[in-house]
């Protein structure tokens, strides 16, 4: 397939964009490199050398975006490009939305007018909901976002709708959880794994913000992977959680970097931040029976597998 990925020289997208590479699919990268590496693009010296692999320095809001699509037959887009912070969206609402919702539209639209047949959107499996119900939370939850960025995230959803039944167009949505694993910035705002293990190797104090008593549903990135190659031929229509259904605490997450790490020093404390969920977990049984993906990583073995990770490549 010919396949369109915004946001690819992110975290999740550079993983992805080297699984589609490594099965021989052609690759289209649009990044505006906000918070993307090219770098971080790891597998694509020999796809560009067999013409399987472009990158586009360009940011899905711009005209230019039509660049990614004209003249090249696309197959398929996935959307993972946003403004993907919650703290950043408290303070600056209208950017937040300027980039998830007017960009998701320009790149809607942009792929339906160039004959593009299957589009995949990237959610937020958390923001979306808001504070839950229950858990772990199932698709059928009320979608009652806490922050503008899952406002954003909810809007864009029903653009996607939109597109979906007026051009005709293929469109599904992954609503992700806590995503951790390699290539994730350690010297961010958001992405407390990486964070952890940042701060660890260089010798400085960790801090959790609030109690650290809430609860987030932590998803390999590879495992996330999975989900976004499946979601390729399968799926139509479809809002799916992509999630492990299980609570971690910041407290045992910080625990079991530490005890990874041989770490013994104690985190320190500081306010909860606006915007942010007490709990959260996702039950995935509708990717499991339409996208027949299950998350395959344990938390402990995912958490080994990217403290070795850092350790052989994190450079400030």
């Amino acid at each position: 397939m010919r396949i369109v990925v915004t946001g690819g020289a992110g975290f999740i997208g550079s993983n992805l964009v080297d699984s589609l590479l490594e099965e021989g699919h052609t690759v289209t990268v649009v990044d505006n490199l906000s918070t993307g590496k090219f770098d971080n693009l790891m597998g694509v010296k020999e796809a560009a050398k067999e013409n399987r692999f472009s990158f586009l320095h360009i940011d899905i809001r711009d005209d230019a975006m039509l660049a990614a699509f004209k003249g090249k037959e696309q197959d398929a887009v996935i959307h993972l490009a946003a403004q993907p912070d919650v703290r950043v969206s408290v303070k600056n609402p209208v950017m937040d939305a300027d980039v998830n919702v007017l960009g998701t539209i320009n790149v809607l639209k942009m792929a339906a007018d160039n004959g593009v047949k299957r589009f995949i959107n990237t959610s937020s499996g958390g923001c979306v909901y808001g504070e839950p119900e229950s858990i772990p939370v199932s698709e059928e939850a009320p979608r009652r976002p806490d922050s503008p960025y899952g406002v954003s995230k909810l809007v864009a959803e029903e653009y996607i709708r939109y597109f979906e039944r007026t051009y005709g167009i293929s469109c599904s949505t992954l609503a992700l959880a806590n995503v951790y694993g390699p290539r994730q910035n350690a010297f961010g705002e958001a992405g407390v794994v990486a964070i952890f293990i940042g701060k660890i190797l260089a010798g400085e104090e960790c801090t959790i913000f609030g109690n650290g008593e809430q609860t987030r549903d932590f998803v390999y990135v590879d495992d996330v992977v999975d989900a976004y190659r499946a979601a390729l031929s399968r799926g139509d229509g479809e809002f799916m959680n992509i999630g492990t259904g299980l609570q971690t605490s910041v407290n045992e997450l910080y625990q079991g970097i530490a005890d990874i790490m041989d770490w013994e020093e104690a985190a320190a404390y500081a306010p909860a931040r606006d915007g942010e969920l007490d709990h959260i977990a996702l039950d995935a049984g509708r990717a499991g029976k339409v996208l027949k993906w299950k998350p395959r990583t344990s938390l402990q073995d995912g958490l080994s597998r990217t403290v070795d990770w850092y350790r052989q490549n994190l450079r400030r």
